[in-house]
Order: structure tokens, then sequence, then C-alpha cells
């Protein structure tokens, strides 16, 4: 008979207020009802390094410590490297810089104790309406995306960070977010299995450790119309034929999509006996494995119950183990990693052959209001200033517009195109622009208005603001 389930079960923790102390109780019971780790968001390196230190001294045993790193550590730690995002990745179409970002989201993530990073996206951005994929995933050609996440992975795992193919099958045909609901793909399962799960197929082949599954439904493979992670055919398929040894995972329970059919407690019984060895963000620990516990030997086989915790065990014990390889040399990595956001960044629309100063710079920002603050807006201007370049605060006289436009993929977002007053300010504010930075997906330049030059840069963050600052300054008048 088995013992308990709960090393299958994963919470997260938060860093607020600058620190993880508000996060100490749920440590202490989570701890004491056995979980298998935890999933890291936010912190300083100083902080997350004292965390995981003290997660393993309190548990008195390995522990799988996870964080969502698709643009390397600084996605969640600060003082770690910013990496440009997958789609900036692939338009680069250079293996070898795609593999130096796993290196360094490796050897720097484990430098503070994190061993798990759910990376790397190998989902295919073939649907424009899509919410949540776009820049996120490396391409739409199977063969180039799985390219690319075969590389990264063995660069990360070789520098002792679990990686994690996600969102298996794949999450690029969607039109909902499934942080919002349960989408449904209605595309032929032979299609699906020639097309979107080609580039998992890779990143087995490159002896990725684990897998994480969609909580999206494919009714066409599995008519059930249970999303991904319930499905044992859909995750059958991992097994047999395509020969995957390794962690099959849910994505983050707190998601509409995971409890659209059943509560939480249920639908982490229903993702075992389906096939899944863990399961992630689960703020209600102790009913998920009074439930788990419970369904053992009757809808979780106790064979399944034994296989996930085997899965488990032996995925722990070759993560956990080792020493890391001392500090990482975060300078030499921010400037790798500059040297790829200046590539990455390019003319998309009109050609730039000077810009007059003094500037002026106006943000449309089509990301806020959604449930998790936006990162500095601030840091393109600064970066300007900090060269000498004036910047006024507002177009007059003749200061030339620099309009910057924030349009990232976002959970719980839920559309793909540039929203209603986003498109209002940008008639306002377009017609007599100098130059507009697209911080988003290529695409979306098709609905910013008048003829201004755009140059996409991909992405929000600090690393690609600051790109787009170097840009601006290489054609200063």
């Amino acid at each position: 008979m088995s013992g308990s389930l709960a090393r299958l079960v994963f919470p997260a923790l938060r860093w607020r207020s600058h620190s993880f102390d508000h996060e100490q109780a749920k440590i202490d019971a989570a701890l004491a009802a056995g979980v298998g780790g935890f999933i890291i968001f936010g912190g300083t390196r100083e902080t997350v390094t004292a965390l995981t230190g003290e997660l393993r001294r309190q548990a008195g045993r390995p522990l799988l410590l996870g964080a969502d790193l698709e643009r390397g550590g600084a996605q969640q730690v600060q003082g770690l490297t910013e990496l440009p995002p997958p789609a900036a990745l692939g338009y680069l179409a250079d293996l070898d810089a795609t593999r130096s970002c796993g290196v360094i989201t490796g050897s720097e993530a484990r430098s503070i104790g994190i061993n798990w990073a759910f990376a790397p996206v190998c989902d295919l951005d073939l649907e424009p309406k899509n919410p949540i994929v776009q820049t996120r995933a490396f391409g739409a050609d199977p063969m180039r995306v799985g390219e690319h996440a075969a590389v990264w992975i063995r660069g990360l795992q070789e520098h002792g960070v679990l990686g994690c193919a996600k969102h298996y099958p794949g999450h690029g045909r969607t039109t909902q977010d499934s942080h919002e609901t349960l989408p449904l793909v209605t595309t032929p399962g032979a299609e699906l299995q020639q097309v979107d799960v080609t580039p998992f197929e890779y990143a087995i082949r490159a002896g990725v450790g684990s897998v994480m599954s969609a909580f999206v439904a494919f009714p066409a493979w599995d008519a059930s119309g249970r999303a991904a992670s319930f499905s044992s055919a859909i995750l059958g398929y991992l097994r047999d034929p395509l020969n995957f040894a390794g962690l099959v995972v849910t994505d983050a329970l707190i998601m509409a999509g995971a409890s659209a059919t059943q509560p939480v407690p249920a639908a982490t019984v229903t993702a075992v006996a389906a096939g899944c060895d863990a399961l992630l963000y689960v703020e209600d620990v102790r009913n998920v494995i009074a439930a788990l516990d419970r369904a053992i030997g009757s809808d979780i086989p106790t064979a399944r119950a034994d296989e996930a915790l085997a899965r488990y065990e032996a995925a722990v014990a070759t993560w956990d183990a080792g020493a890391d390889q001392g500090l990482p040399d975060v300078a030499a990595h921010g400037a790798f990693a500059d040297g790829l956001a200046d590539r990455a960044s390019h003319v998309l629309r009109g050609d730039v052959s000077r810009i007059r100063t003094p500037v002026t710079v106006s943000i449309v920002d089509d990301d806020v209001g959604g449930p998790y603050a936006v990162g500095p807006r601030e840091v393109f201007t600064q970066t300007l200033r900090d060269a000498g370049v004036p910047v006024g605060q507002r177009a007059t006289g003749n200061a030339q517009r620099l309009i910057l436009v924030y349009a990232e993929p976002r959970s719980w977002k839920g559309r793909a195109d540039l929203g209603q007053r986003s498109l209002a300010q940008l008639r306002r504010l377009a017609p007599g622009a100098q130059l507009v930075v697209l911080f988003g997906h290529p695409r979306l330049a098709r609905q910013i208005p008048g003829g201004a030059p755009i140059v996409c840069c991909w992405h929000g963050q600090p690393l690609m603001q600051r790109a787009a600052a170097r840009r601006v300054m290489s054609w200063l008048q």
C-alpha cells in the first residue's frame, strides 16, 4: 500500500513587503504535511538564497524548489540576469545564444537554491488571437521551436536545474487564457500529434526532466472534453509512444481551467489518476492531501500512486544532489543579455534615419488593470537622461514625440490585441510621432495608426527598455 501522496503537492510562496516572513505559517504546515517542495515568486538574491536554505534545513530532506524562469532568473529574482523573451531568441535564430540563455538561467538559479525551472515554453505561436502565448513562444515552426527548446534545456540541466517543457500538448491554438477559463481546441488529434507535439518530442530527446500539461481541452483527441492534465489518453501519449520517463506536472491549480469542472481537491485526484506526478500551486494543502490519500486504491490505483511517488523520489534525488557551481558572473551575463537585446530589436515599419532632440516620451500601457502590478516603465526614459539626452514631459514647441507601447501576454488579460483604451490613445498620439517603440509581439504593429516608424522590442522588461533607448540614441541628431 502506498504512503501519503503529499510529496506530489507544491504550494507557492510569494515575496511581499520585501520579505517571505508572512509565509512562515504556510511553510510550517506544508512541511509538516510532507509536501515535495515549493514554487517561489519574487525576492532578491539574498532573500531567496536565505529562503531556500531555510526550507531545506527545516525540511531535513531534499526538496524541489521551482520558479517561472522563461526570461531568466530576473523574471522572479532581483539581482539575477534578465534575458529576452523566447520570441526574440527565435527571431535571432542563433541556437548557440539560446543554449547560453539556458546555461545562464541554470547557473544563476542553482546559485540561489532553485533547482526547478518551469521553462521552456514549447507552445507554437500559431493563433494571432491567442492571449497568453505570443512572445512566450520561440516561434511558429515546430522544428525550429523544438531546436531552440532542446538546446535551452541542455544548457539549463547541465548546470544543475530541472527543466520543464510546457504546456503539453500545446497552448498555441487557443483563443482564450486558461487562467480565466477552460479553452477548447477542436483541431484533429492527428494534426496535434504531428505539429503541436513536435517541440515536446525535441525536448524529450534532449532529456528534459519534466513536462507541464495544459489546462486546455482537445475533444478531437479525448472525446471526454477533459483538459489535458486530466486526460489519460493525452498524458499516456507522452509515455507511449514518446517514451517520456520523467515527471508529468499540472499547471498552476489556481487557474480557472483547473477547476472548471470540479473543485481543486477532486481535480488533483483526477490529475494523478490520469498520469500527473506533481501538482503545482496548491493553496488548500491539507484538503488536497486528504483527498489524494483517500483516493489511493480507488480513484487512484495503488500502482499509479506508487509510480507517481517513485518518479518524484527519482527527480528530487537527481536534482537536489550536488553542489552548486559557485557564484555566477552576473555582470558578464548581463552584458551578454544586452548584446542579445540589441540584436533582437529591429525596425518593423518605416525608415528611421535620425531623431531630433529634445524628445518627449508618451506611454501607452496596454497591460495595466490585471491582478499583478506591471513592471517599471521609466527605464527607457532614465536611460536616455543618464546619457545626457534631453527628455521633456510633454510635446510642446519643437519637442519630438516618442511613443512606447507596452503590450505583453499577461495572465488574466484575456486578449491578444490592443485594447480600446490603448487604441484611442494611439489615434490621438501617433499622427505626430517621430517613432513608436512596441514592447510586444510584432504583429501588433498593424494596429498602430499613422505612418511613424515602429521598432519592435518584444517585451516591456527593463532589459528591452534599455535596448530600445540605445537604439534611439544611435539615431539622435
